[in-house]
């Protein structure tokens, strides 16, 4: 039950009818694990956290740098240095003190991404690494826990959900083939600073669409967004029956 705190913190939230108390309690009730705190794990992890998701786990390998800075705003200039997770930690919780935030300073082996993962309401892509996000669509679609992939470079973005819930959803691997991706990266292509912004705050809003069940999340749709025109394209994602990963066809089937 929300306390008196609770309700005036997130009243501009709760008198939403989509919302009311059921959605918020839904948030606060909420694990989202974020893969990354970097561009794409700033505001998203800022937006959730503000927003009221009960437990936040932040996963990231790498220390604060100052060419970060430029568009990694949960991080600030004194903590260079610091680890990534515990500089992302100390901003949200100083935003939001009452909800939990657990940080993983370190890249996990697959067995430990299963766990998390399974324990996960719902999980968060926020990295530039493929690798990383093939291994993550598999244990999602393994474990039924929704994903919600974004991805921003130079001055183009793009946000898609995977939701292995439904029959019909097509998973990452449907729209990747491992091996193919072009492997760029902002340190060596470069990104326009309000871009991962604009991506981060379009996952944010599609994960708290999918765990209060309100609205039509991106399932099955992958939104393009070209910076420098400000237009955005919505493209029809289909289930691919021979995905290794959640194909009907695929050889263990």
């Amino acid at each position: 039950m929300l306390n008196d705190e609770q309700l005036l913190r997130y009243s501009r939230q709760i008198m939403l009818a989509e919302v009311d108390i059921e959605g918020q309690q839904t948030w606060l009730d909420s694990r989202v694990l974020i893969i990354g705190a970097g561009g794409l794990g700033s505001p998203v992890s800022m937006y959730l956290a503000a927003a009221g998701i009960g437990t936040l786990v932040l996963v990231d390998d790498d220390e604060v740098d100052l060419s970060n800075l430029q568009r990694q705003i949960v991080h600030t200039t004194e903590r260079i240095g610091m680890s990534k997770v515990e500089s992302a930690k100390q901003s949200l919780l100083a935003l939001n003190p009452t909800i939990t935030v657990e940080a993983i300073d370190r890249r996990l082996a697959e067995t430990e991404l299963a766990t998390q993962v399974e324990q996960a309401d719902l999980v968060v892509d926020c990295t530039d690494n493929f690798s990383t996000r093939f291994a993550l669509n598999r244990a999602c679609v393994a474990h039924q826990t929704p994903l919600v992939s974004g991805a921003a470079i130079r001055t183009e973005g793009q946000v898609a959900v995977y939701d292995p819930r439904h029959p019909d959803s097509p998973c990452y691997q449907c729209l990747y083939k491992e091996g193919d991706d072009e492997a760029l990266t902002c340190s060596e292509s470069g990104v326009l600073a309000p871009l991962v912004g604009i991506i981060g705050s379009v996952q944010a809003m599609e994960a708290l669409k999918v765990l209060a069940s309100i609205g039509t999340p991106l399932v099955g749709k992958l939104l393009l967004l070209d910076g420098l025109r400000m237009e955005w394209r919505s493209l029809k994602l289909r289930k691919d029956p021979a995905c290794p990963v959640c194909g009907a066809d695929k050889p263990d089937n």
